[in-house]
């Protein structure tokens, strides 16, 4: 049953508390979050000694009860602003036990973290009882029938003795309260969170943030173009090739942010200089990028000489300088295509020496000549 969660705000203003588990003293601001009409639980959210949002967290107590006892479960579990779990502690003396009480082993503290990590976990899109053995904690038998996973995968997925604690936790830190989240972070948007999100490591982060700063047709809200910036040259590939992609041909018009492209396209990794040089189709690009690019053109392998190719093509036209560039390589292009480079040179306007070289190569490729 979809459980509606409302949020209801306690206006709990400038309050000092120690965050569970973190050694610095950080203001606190506590949301009460109802998960039913009879059910409620304390949310809160940790400030930095600037007042910018840090992270959340919940002090947990709940009972598990499977085998005729409860065992009692304290726990704190923290997640990042966007309600993406991160890490879980104890209050002191506190541990965790599995069947017949037997405490749990640093490798299951281990196990448990990652089991709480992952998302796609098996107990999505399953119902305890579908998970143990009746009057048990261990494993059903016809849990890998619901799943399709064998029974060996699934018990990397949870750990023996203690299934429903790991159901129990993972749902609390993975469940619909993570919605609630991104809704209480929302009514802190700033450009000072927007830039921390921007220049995180944090992929959540900077895709939410990307979303607030690039408007449908990629235009960059003022003042995060160096965000943008930062993320395209960054190690995350999918965030840098996202944020190429959805930005507008016009953000990379400007000399200077040309030869910063160019600049980060010479110390990217192979998939993302393929994602620059696709991005360079759409730019109506300068004379100098123009011209480093046809320089290029046979130290690169075939597929990105293609691509170069396609950039150089969707051109009105070429500097002087580019097109001779390209008229050198039409009696070796390397690993490039000479036909395909004199289609090219034949659209624009040649010089006399770039025509010239078009002549030879016609006197001696009679069968290419458009």
């Amino acid at each position: 049953m979809k459980r509606n969660i409302i949020i209801v705000v306690l206006m709990v203003l400038a309050v000092c508390a120690r965050a569970a588990g973190n050694g610095d003293s950080l203001r606190t601001r506590s949301y009460t979050v109802r998960v039913n009409d009879t059910s409620t639980f304390t949310l809160k959210l940790a400030f930095d000694k600037n007042e910018t949002p840090v992270y959340y967290y919940r002090n947990i107590f709940t009972p598990v009860c499977l085998t005729g006892e409860c065992k009692p479960v304290y726990i704190n579990l923290y997640w990042d602003l966007l309600g993406n779990y991160v890490r879980y502690d104890f209050p002191p003396g506190e541990i965790l036990t599995k069947a017949d009480h037997r405490p749990f082993k640093p490798d299951d503290y281990t196990k448990l973290q990652g089991i709480l990590a992952n998302t796609s976990s098996i107990f999505s899109e399953l119902q305890m009882a579908d998970l143990i053995a009746p009057g048990t904690e261990n494993l059903a038998d016809s849990a890998d029938g619901k799943t399709g996973a064998t029974p060996k995968k699934l018990k990397t997925e949870v750990i023996e003795g203690a299934v429903y604690t790991c159901f129990t936790i993972w749902h609390l830190a993975n469940g619909p309260v993570k919605k609630e989240m991104e809704k209480i972070t929302a009514g802190y948007k700033s450009n000072a969170l927007l830039h921390q999100f921007l220049q995180s490591n944090n992929h959540h982060y900077q895709y939410w943030a990307m979303e607030r700063v690039m408007d449908k047709e990629g235009n960059i809200t003022k003042g995060h173009e160096s965000d943008i910036k930062y993320i395209i040259s960054g190690n995350n590939l999918f965030t840098a090739r996202y944020a190429l992609q959805k930005a507008a041909p016009r953000f990379f018009v400007a000399d200077t942010m040309q030869l910063w492209l160019w600049s980060t396209y010479q110390q990217a990794t192979y998939p993302l200089q393929n994602a620059i040089l696709k991005k360079l189709a759409e730019v109506k690009m300068g004379s100098e990028l123009t011209t480093r690019l046809a320089a290029n053109l046979t130290a690169s392998n075939n597929e990105q000489f293609k691509l170069m190719l396609a950039a150089l093509n969707a051109q009105r036209q070429l500097p002087p300088q580019a097109m001779r560039q390209i008229a050198g390589y039409l009696e070796d292009p390397g690993p490039g295509d000479a036909a395909a480079l004199y289609a090219l040179l034949k659209k624009f306007k040649p010089d006399n020496e770039v025509k010239n070289k078009l002549k030879q190569y016609e006197t001696q490729h009679p069968q290419n000549e458009l």
